[in-house]
């Protein structure tokens, strides 16, 4: 019989929110060896992360 994932209880596992999104992320066993370090949901997310410089200045135009 072969493998298709994980069988147990999903709701049982860790989470955090997307720092990009907000959107809660569920742990994966391809994040095992650096979950503290995961930040992002996916590449998307990944390539429109917030910058510390992308705060609109009071008085500037855009």
């Amino acid at each position: 019989m072969e493998s298709r994932g994980f069988k147990g209880n999903k709701a049982s596992l860790p989470g955090k929110p997307c720092v990009a999104c907000g959107r809660e992320m569920t742990w994966r066993k391809s994040w095992a060896k650096n979950w503290n370090e995961v930040k992002y949901c996916s590449d998307a997310c990944r390539a429109k992360k917030p910058t510390p410089n992308a705060a609109v200045w009071p008085g500037k135009k855009k």
